[in-house]
């Protein structure tokens, strides 16, 4: 239905404008859905008499409300960068995200608090044939909205309708706890269905944390993944003047909106103008490409002395040594009239075995062992990728 709706509503779907496109449409839908599923559980909770219907029912209009969040999000993070905001509104859509998930942890924690009065105070249940059917057809549509807003979702890259997915799975697992403790109150004696109540807002509360963090981590910034670090060093790399490159930095400022910054290492030797220009090819390349905004340093390495390149194989394999884990970049030498300095930034991993001076003592005196005096001058720090 939505993939129908979607082929008759929107006319570009890539890009911002697409995206936007999308996540209003399923915005929109979802709301519609929730508002009938609601009507149709709080009927039968109210015609069967279950705590558990009913209150399924208002999750379901929670829902509306998560599924408003989300299109106003879409709606927000859609729009143009301004003076206030340069680097646009892509973050309105993880705040929206995380709007969905408190609204999933507030319907867990009233569920769990009606399904214990009912487990205080046990009430018979009645079911009947309709009751059953609107139990069921809300389970395969929660089962349906789920898969289209997660395989929208990845390919959206979004964690609002990552949420909303989700949620509608927490949804149909609740709705068929309910069934069963219909059914089971229906063909015995049993009356679980405030057990199966505190169950299904188990559940939910789960799903709304889960939900939170997957919206909270960007905020907060993560590292960009394996796949767009390589991207980009392969991206680089390819240009000819280029040895190597460290210090990569990946800012998000949501969805389509990327910026990064890294160090380039070139010959000292070479042309500076020339350089520039072909850096300055690299960060349109990478624009047209990868679409994102870049801002690249240039570092200058020694790379025809003789001496300099040898000394810093000689060293990275004594920091290998080490650990494999710890990499070496901007090395350069300064020679004295008694010993000579090797001057370095060492990377280590977040969450090493090795503390910060740990690891500079280490290096220091691997160093000292090499032949011609040489001593360690070693910042130490940690990778952003």
């Amino acid at each position: 239905m939505i993939s129908l709706l979607a082929r008759l509503l929107i006319k570009e779907k890539e890009g911002a404008a697409g995206r936007k496109a999308y996540g209003i449409l399923c915005g929109a839908v979802g709301i519609a859905f929730n508002i009938l599923l609601f009507l149709g559980k709080f009927f039968a909770g109210t015609l069967s008499g279950s705590i558990a219907i009913t209150a399924d029912a208002f999750n379901n209009l929670s829902d509306a409300g998560s599924s408003f969040v989300t299109l106003l999000g879409f709606q927000l993070a859609g729009q143009k960068a301004d003076s206030s905001h340069p680097f646009g509104h892509g973050r309105i859509e993880y705040l929206s995200g995380l709007g969905v998930a408190m609204l999933i942890l507030l319907m867990g924690v009233e569920l769990a608090k009606s399904s214990l009065k009912k487990i205080l105070h046990p009430q018979p249940v009645d079911s009947s044939l309709l009751v059953i059917v609107i139990l069921c057809v809300s389970i395969g549509v929660k089962l349906y909205m789920f898969l289209y807003n997660r395989r929208l979702g990845k390919k959206l890259n979004s964690a609002a309708m990552q949420a909303t997915a989700l949620d509608s799975l927490s949804d149909s697992v609740a709705t068929s706890a309910v069934l069963l403790a219909t059914l089971a109150g229906h063909f015995t004696d049993l009356m679980i269905d405030g057990w199966c109540g505190i169950l299904v807002a188990a559940f939910i509360l789960w799903s709304g944390f889960s939900a939170a963090k997957e919206t909270i981590d960007p905020l907060l910034g993560t590292p960009p993944t394996h796949e767009f670090v390589e991207k980009i060093r392969d991206l680089v790399m390819a240009h000819q003047g280029i040895l190597g490159l460290h210090d990569l930095i990946v800012h998000d400022y949501g969805p389509g909106r990327v910026m990064i910054s890294l160090h380039a290492e070139v010959s000292a030797s070479e042309n500076v103008l020339e350089l520039h220009d072909e850096i300055d090819n690299v960060e349109k390349e990478l624009r047209e490409r990868l679409g994102c905004e870049a801002v690249i340093h240039m570092d200058p390495i020694i790379t025809d002395d003789g001496i300099t390149e040898q000394t810093r194989k000689r060293v990275a394999a004594l920091v290998h040594c080490i650990d494999d884990a710890i990499n070496i970049h901007d090395f350069r030498m300064v020679a004295g009239p008694t010993h000579t300095n090797v001057i370095f930034d060492a990377v280590v991993p977040f969450h090493f075995r090795l503390s910060d001076s740990e690891v500079e003592e280490k290096i220091k005196t691997a160093v000292r062992t090499l032949d011609g005096n040489y001593y360690a001058v070693v910042n130490v720090e940690k990778s952003y990728t």
